[in-house]
């Protein structure tokens, strides 16, 4: 018996040493944003973008806001709690005057989530920059509706509307609807705005984000 309990001790070490190795998501992203830091100094109190990979993407960013001191540190596949766990890294150093958030659809897209879970992290974000920061300006870019994910538009939806409703009590905040800009008339959704992948964005969908939300600005 205190053969197979020495046998059972071992591994179970050797299982949490493998635990403790792996490493954490996204963590290669943030060190480089932070090796770039060191290299190329961030601008003093920018508007920062952070987010998942809509924002990530964003390559015409500082063009297209060309009056703006814009900063992008959005880290594509990241969910909610990956943003929660990496603002005291990836936005709160920054002390930036303005923050954009574009994060959520891939907590959706899990399929594990309701929308009241999501909107929860929604507040645990906002509380997470609002509390070190509370002179700054949040924007919340609302999920778009990708059609590669119709099946969860009705959760995207609703989560939606909780943090509208949410952000419309709050200071200092702002909710851009670009869910309702991506359809058409008859509420499909515009195909022109997204690559085959049908999930990201083409150019098209970028000038129209930009169009939405040069007017919250700082």
């Amino acid at each position: 018996m205190k053969k197979y309990a020495l046998l059972f001790l071992i591994t179970l070490v050797i299982q949490c040493v493998a635990v403790a190795q792996q490493p954490v998501p996204f963590e290669n992203e943030i060190k480089a944003f932070e090796q770039q830091d060191q290299t190329t100094p961030p601008p003093k109190n920018p508007i920062l973008f952070t987010g998942s990979s809509s924002i990530r993407l964003w390559e015409s960013l500082k063009t297209d806001f060309p009056d703006k001191v814009v900063l992008n540190r959005g880290f594509g596949g990241s969910t909610l709690p990956d943003v929660i766990r990496f603002a005291d890294r990836a936005i709160i150093p920054y002390k930036p005057k303005q923050v954009v958030i574009y994060v959520g659809e891939n907590d959706v897209a899990s399929g594990k989530v309701t929308a009241q879970e999501v909107f929860d992290r929604f507040v645990t974000l906002f509380t997470a920059i609002r509390k070190p920061l509370p002179q700054t300006d949040i924007v919340f870019i609302s999920m778009k509706p990708s059609p590669s994910r119709r099946k969860y538009l009705s959760i995207t939806q609703e989560a939606n509307a909780l943090i509208k409703n949410y952000i419309a009590k709050q200071r200092r905040a702002q909710y851009l609807d670009i869910y309702s800009a991506m359809l058409d008339a008859n509420g499909q959704i515009k195909g022109m705005y997204f690559r085959p992948d049908s999930l990201h964005m083409l150019p098209a969908g970028y000038a129209l984000w930009t169009e939405k939300l040069k007017p919250l600005l700082k």
